[in-house]
């Protein structure tokens, strides 16, 4: 086993679309190296790196595995990726901390929505990529289509490294395309010396000295080749293709040996940080320690979990460090090297290795470890969740660790976040998709022994008025004793959102006998003081307002906050005895629900600004479903790859289960994200069958 050194290590994604094979080909890594001693498997629940229930139930893997062996004098790091979009963020997680990243295809499937994003994903990170065909034991695998396909979809830097031999119930083994053999057995899937003239293209555009040789029809060395790929594959002149049966464990060695030798070394992906003023580049030879936390786990047995990737300087245990984000140094207590669900203690890590921290509460995803405070890497951009849950304890015993275990997927789920919405007054939780959100619930049930109830969250549309209208009321309430009584006199209108500088604008020139003014640029809302005489005394007008603002955050139509309005008080009457603080703030709440209803009441709804990356081949069904959704088209843009992102403004309303509707349009390779644009007023048919589902109580029945 040889010494890790940075020089040494080798780190590599494992991604793509979902039952590719990706986790039965690191089980089986494992076995090769000596690790394990049987192949682990994901069918009969054996595998050593899906080890979590719900992944043992499901035959898929549900968060990124790290793994480590040694192979070809090399230390290969090895992070398998979940492959279904809806446990996306693992995969982003683990791109951050590799230099290669390797996408997986089923022979039998073909270029799958997930491998596109992965493909992309590392293409966007800089890093270096290479293609494994596997399962090409299965029927019907038109081996030489697969590779003109991903020729077209990712580029003709794609060229294969290894060819079948034979394809299907007849794949018996691999030829190399790079070190062409003396005979070429007659069922290879396309022609090595074709294929080899391609490969050299590619190895010597990377190299200007090796180009210059080859043009002049030197022959190049085995050695100058092999490190021509490595050179090739980091300047992206060249994705290698290479094909693999995991089950019947055909050309896993020959891909084994590429990832020792071809694979990109720590350094040779440039990643820039912060420091102070400037910004730099990374030294992964450097002194100066360098890390990220790119990944949390929560683990029953040993608690949180921080796995961290060195990029620079040396990670030391009982040392102190940086981290930027709390502006104040962590002690690093136990290190742990991570082998699957098998940890072993280490007292320190070299630039380029993985290792996990224990027990560090105060980390989190994408925090930088760092000598020096004002070293900061950026911040590892996850996609954000758009499908949302309302979610309550089911139980009075459930109510005291919601919270608890809400928080905890928070911290391990970078795809995952709580919203408590102040304008429903309902906790909702959201993530990719419905089943994302399901495993969530699962987990919490399983691990923290909590039990949530679920369903569709309530749109925070919102109230205003369209006219204007004055009205009072007098509140009068006679007990035994002192009574209480109070009067006003309003008048509500409309208040549109450019008005301009609200001192300019609310003066007495706008509004008579105006005296002072209370403007609340959350809801767009003023209250105006214009009472003459003292027919309300100064000393309750603030009750008077108070009221008023209860009224607006309780609603009046449906029950939904008020925005967009004046509300002026011009005129009242007191009782020496009976007036008091109280009375007026009920005459105040009643009187603005009054005046309310008689200034045209129009309900608003949130209008988001959506997003959507379709293939071309689906633009037709998206335009057509968004007019169906009351959306309206801002435009297109090419996204490259067959590929178009629609913009268009759409009733929140309409996209709360948009993430289904797309998938079934798009066979699954769609995907969107929006955000609150603003509010617009609702159509009268649809407001009317707001107010009435909204069955709000009559104020009058609390009297």
């Amino acid at each position: 086993m040889p010494d890790v050194t940075t020089q040494n290590i080798r780190n590599v994604a494992l991604v793509g679309h979902g039952a590719t094979g990706k986790t039965t080909l690191a089980d089986l890594f494992l076995f090769k190296a000596g690790v394990a001693s049987r192949a682990g498997s994901v069918d009969d629940g054996s595998s050593l790196l899906d080890t979590d229930d719900e992944e043992k139930g499901r035959k898929s893997s549900i968060t990124s595995t790290v793994i480590q062996f040694d192979h070809g004098g090399k230390r290969l790091q090895v992070i398998d990726t979940p492959g279904f979009p809806d446990f996306i963020g693992q995969m982003v997680g683990a791109l951050s901390a590799v230099e290669t990243a390797v996408v997986v295809i089923s022979a039998g499937a073909g270029i799958e929505v997930n491998a596109r994003r992965a493909f992309n994903a590392a293409g966007d990170a800089g890093l270096g990529r290479m293609i494994l065909i596997n399962k090409c034991d299965v029927d019907n695998v038109q081996f030489e289509e697969l590779v003109g396909e991903i020729q077209e979809t990712f580029g003709h830097s794609c060229v294969p490294l290894t060819l079948p031999v034979g394809i299907g119930s007849e794949f018996s083994g691999v030829v190399s395309t790079l070190d062409l053999p003396d005979e070429v057995p007659g069922d290879v899937g396309m022609d090595p010396a074709e294929v080899n003239q391609s490969l050299m293209d590619a190895i010597v555009e990377a190299d200007e000295e090796l180009m210059e040789r080859y043009l002049e029809g030197e022959e190049l060395s085995g050695a100058e080749l092999s490190a021509g790929v490595s050179t090739a594959i980091a300047s992206g002149t060249l994705i290698p293709i290479f094909c693999a049966s995991s089950k019947t464990e055909v050309g896993v060695d020959e891909l084994l040996d590429a990832l020792a030798s071809c694979t990109l070394a720590p350094g040779d992906v440039s990643r820039s940080m912060n420091s102070g003023e400037e910004e730099v580049v990374v030294d992964a030879g450097g002194d100066t320690l360098v890390g990220q936390v790119f990944k949390t786990r929560i683990d029953p047995f040993v608690s949180k979990m921080s796995f961290i990737r060195v990029f620079s300087g040396t990670l030391k245990k009982d040392s102190s460090v940086n981290v930027p984000r709390l502006g104040k140094p962590v002690k690093i207590g136990q290190l742990l090297s991570v082998n699957g669900a098998e940890q072993e203690n280490v007292d320190q890590a070299v630039a380029g290795q993985i290792v996990a921290l224990v027990k560090m509460e105060d980390l989190k995803v994408s925090d930088t470890l760092a000598d020096d405070n004002g070293t900061k890497l950026p911040l590892i951009v996850f996609p954000q969740p758009m499908v949302g849950l309302a979610v309550e304890p089911k139980s009075q015993a459930d109510q005291t660790k919601i919270s608890g275990a809400l928080q905890k997927i928070e911290d391990e789920d970078p795809t995952f976040r709580v919203d408590r919405e102040a304008q429903t007054k309902e906790m909702v939780m959201r993530g990719m998709s419905e089943l994302h959100l399901q495993v969530i619930e699962n987990r919490m049930a399983s691990r923290d022994k909590v039990e949530v109830v679920t369903r569709a969250p309530k749109i925070p549309y919102r109230e205003t008025v369209s006219g204007s209208s004055e009205g009072s009321y007098r509140h009068k309430k006679q007990t035994g004793g002192a009574g209480q009584f109070a009067e006003v006199h309003f008048k509500v209108a409309s208040l549109t959102q450019e008005f301009g500088e609200p001192d300019e604008f609310f003066v007495k020139a706008n509004f008579e006998n105006l005296r002072a003014f209370s403007y609340d640029d959350e809801h767009n809302f003023c209250f105006i003081d214009r009472v003459t005489g003292g027919s309300v005394p100064n000393n309750f007008i603030p009750a008077v307002e108070k009221g008023i603002r209860e009224r607006m955050e309780q609603g009046v139509i449906a029950g939904y906050q008020v925005q967009d309005c004046t509300c002026e008080l011009f005129f009242g009457k007191d009782h020496p005895v009976d007036s008091n603080e109280t009375a007026f703030k009920t005459a105040a709440n009643r009187c603005f629900r009054e005046v309310f209803q008689q200034a045209n009441p129009v309900l608003l709804e949130p209008i988001v600004q959506l997003e959507i990356t379709v293939p071309d081949a689906h633009l037709g069904d998206i335009t057509s479903d968004l007019n169906t959704r009351r959306g309206r088209m801002e435009g297109m843009d090419n996204a490259g790859g067959g590929f178009q992102v629609v913009k268009a403004k759409v009733p929140l309303a309409e996209v709360t289960t948009y993430s289904r509707s797309l998938s079934s349009m798009t066979g699954g390779q769609g995907s969107y994200t929006y955000e609150i644009s603003h509010y617009e007023p609702v159509p009268p048919q649809e407001q009317g069958k707001i107010v009435a589902a909204s069955k709000r109580r009559d104020d009058d029945e609390d009297e």
